[in-house]
C-alpha cells in the first residue's frame, strides 16, 4: 500500500501514518519498495510470541485433537474481535484441502457458527448495533444477510446454546459450535467441529457431536483458569462491546 492508502484505511493523518510506518520499517516489520509498503517476514514473530506466551498449544490444541480423533474433519477455537471472529487455534485431518480455516484468520461473525455463538453473548442493544453497522455481504448464494432473520437466528442460539451453519461462509462447510463460558458468563470464546456439506448433515452434527463438543468446551473453560495470560487476553477481546448480556 502507498502512504496515502495506509492513511485512508487507518483514518490517520498522512504525517501520523508516515511516522508509524517509519517506526515499523525501522523495527523490521515493514519494507518499502518503490513507495509501497509491504509486510516483512518478521511480522510473524508477533503472532508466534502470543501463541508461545499464552500457551495456546498446551491449553487449546489437546481438546481440538481429541475432537479430531473422535470425529475426524476439523475443529477450531475463535474469539470475537470487532465484527469478525479470529481463529486462535485450529486442527484438521484434512491438511491443505480446506484453506478456509487456520490460526490467525478472520471471518465475518454473522456467517459462521462460532461467530453466531459469540454474538449470542451480546446484549440486545449491542446485537442491534452490530447488525446495523456491519456490512452483511453474501459470501455464498445462501449466506443469510437479512438483519431481522439474523437477529432471530442469534436469539435462538442464545436459547439453545449452540449454532449450526451450512454453506454460509463457503460452499462445502457445515459447522457446529458451542460457547466456552467462564463462571457462567457470556462466551469468552467458541469451539467448533466442522465437516464437508453432503458428507455430514446438520442433524448428524447435533446428534453425534454436540454432547462431546460441550464437554470439550467445559474442559477448556477449566483449562483457561490454569493459563491466566490466555484467559485475560481472550476476555479483553470482549471489552469493546461493553457490558455483557445477563447469563441465561
Amino acid at each position: 500500500m502507498t502512504l496515502a492508502e495506509v492513511a485512508r484505511r487507518t483514518e490517520l493523518t498522512p504525517a501520523t501514518a508516515r511516522r508509524s510506518l517509519h517506526t515499523l520499517e525501522q523495527l523490521g516489520y515493514l519494507r518499502c519498495v518503490k513507495k509501497r509498503y509491504l509486510l516483512a517476514p518478521k511480522i510473524l514473530s508477533l503472532g508466534s510470541a502470543y501463541m508461545r506466551v499464552a500457551h495456546v498449544e498446551d491449553s487449546l490444541l489437546p481438546e481440538l485433537r481429541r475432537i479430531i480423533q473422535k470425529f475426524g474433519d476439523a475443529a477450531s477455537v475463535a474469539v470475537l474481535t470487532g465484527p469478525n471472529i479470529l481463529y486462535v487455534a485450529h486442527w484438521s485431518e484434512q491438511g491443505g484441502l480446506r484453506p478456509i480455516a487456520g490460526t490467525g484468520m478472520t471471518y465475518p461473525a454473522y456467517a459462521t457458527s462460532m461467530g453466531r455463538v459469540l454474538l449470542s453473548g451480546l446484549s440486545s442493544a449491542q446485537l442491534d448495533r452490530y447488525l446495523a453497522t456491519v456490512p452483511l455481504r453474501k459470501l455464498t448464494d445462501v449466506t443469510e444477510t437479512n438483519p431481522d432473520r439474523l437477529r432471530t437466528i442469534i436469539q435462538d442460539v442464545r436459547q439453545s446454546g449452540h449454532a449450526v451453519v451450512v454453506d454460509q461462509l463457503a460452499y462445502g462447510v457445515t459447522s457446529l459450535a458451542v460457547p466456552i463460558l467462564l463462571n457462567g458468563r457470556r462466551p469468552v470464546a467458541a469451539i467448533n467441529t466442522s465437516g464437508y456439506s453432503g458428507r455430514v448433515t446438520l442433524q448428524e452434527l447435533v446428534d453425534e457431536r454436540l454432547s462431546e463438543l460441550q464437554a470439550c468446551a467445559g474442559r477448556l473453560a477449566e483449562t483457561l483458569l490454569r493459563y491466566p495470560a490466555l484467559r485475560h487476553s481472550l476476555e479483553f477481546e470482549l471489552e469493546e462491546f461493553g457490558p455483557a448480556a445477563p447469563p441465561t
